[in-house]
């Protein structure tokens, strides 16, 4: 649902009721000086006016006369989210909490806000060229096993879905006219998408019947206002009824977890850290916002958080794609080195019309 110069039917029908309505108000203005015997111009002019207000609200005008949409439509849009997707043994792992969790938000997400397509950023994909961002242009999308040392059915896992060459070109134009540049890539779904959309949209249970298109990274995980940048650039798309989910975790240390210290109770910085990221992603929309999540990249408790940045840059794609929408923390769960934090960004009932990919 583009916006567009051209006045709609709908609007030349409010062009034609307002000059009929303009007519109606001098030829009053004029019997009402004719009756007071005043045809003086200014008297006729304040007539006008009083005529106007009283048989038309100011608003009534403003709205008449706009080929802008109105507050309540701009404010349609799908929300943004920010889910903390685990490693491959969470598809299996229906015990853990996050599992609920994850569900819940699919459901949200089918029953509730219908996108039309949705277009997800994900921890394992990087650009491969410098300040350059990839796009899956494939109309197929089977799985990348992106993991080692797991049992051989999980390498044989399948989640069946359909990827858009129609959305992956609206993304690279919204990127192109940011000053980004792109680069079309055909390639799978990464576990970062595949496994937390398992769970989120069950094949059987809770079936994504609308395009996936993944799309990556910057090759630099310090750069977080880029990434920030970046989820700007993709904002409008939410008008046009494409969901932004964006990948990570908000606490990831696997060096830790390799060693037996990410097991069992949390460790100090997973508990700081994911309460840091709340406080920060929870900050009332504007520059600030920004600010304070491009500083958490600084903290102290920083690099015991994330040894590499990957899995945090995508909430602040998913900040930049809120634009000047609120962030709430939906749940989270510090659990030894990891932290599952899930962040919705905006109003699930913020509708908007249903266009076809």
């Amino acid at each position: 649902m583009s916006a567009s110069r051209t006045p709609s039917t709908k609007t030349t029908r409010r062009y034609s009721r307002t000059l009929l309505a303009s007519v109606t108000i001098i030829l009053f203005a004029v019997f009402v000086s004719i009756v007071q015997g005043s045809f003086e111009v200014g008297e006729l002019a304040r007539s006008i006016i009083i005529a106007a207000n009283r048989l038309f609200p100011p608003q009534t005008w403003t709205n008449a006369f706009s080929t802008r949409p109105s507050v309540n439509t701009m404010a349609n849009k799908t929300p943004v989210y920010f889910v903390s997707h685990g490693g491959p043994s969470t598809m299996f792992d229906t015990a853990h909490p996050v599992y609920s969790q994850l569900e819940a938000l699919g459901r949200e997400i089918t029953e509730q806000v219908k996108p039309s397509a949705v277009v997800v950023f994900s921890a394992h994909w990087q650009g491969e060229r410098p300040n350059t961002i990839q796009v899956n242009v494939s109309e197929q999308e089977p799985l990348l096993y992106d993991f080692y040392g797991f049992p051989r059915h999980y390498y044989q896992e399948k989640y069946p879905n359909k990827g858009s060459a129609s959305v992956a070109k609206k993304v690279i134009s919204a990127l192109n006219q940011a000053g980004i540049q792109t680069q079309e890539a055909e390639r799978g779904l990464d576990h970062g998408v595949f496994v937390p959309f398992k769970i989120m949209f069950h094949p059987d249970r809770n079936p994504l019947t609308v395009p996936i298109v993944q799309v990556s990274l910057f090759d630099d995980d310090t750069d977080a206002q880029a990434h920030i940048k970046l989820g700007r650039a993709v904002e409008k798309l939410r008008g046009e009824n494409i969901l932004i989910v964006a990948s990570g975790m908000s606490v990831h240390n696997l060096r830790h977890l390799m060693m037996g210290r990410g097991m069992g109770k949390p460790m100090p910085y997973a508990i700081t850290f994911d309460a840091a990221l709340k406080d920060a992603a929870e900050t009332k929309p504007g520059d600030h916002r920004d600010e304070v999540m491009v500083d958490l990249l600084q903290r102290a408790d920083a690099r015991q958080a994330h040894p590499t940045f990957e899995h945090l840059l995508p909430i602040h794609i998913a900040v930049g794609a809120a634009g000047q929408d609120q962030g709430r923390q939906v749940w989270t769960m510090p659990e030894g080195s990891m932290a599952w934090a899930q962040y919705r960004f905006g109003q699930v009932n913020s509708q908007v019309e249903k266009s076809a990919m």
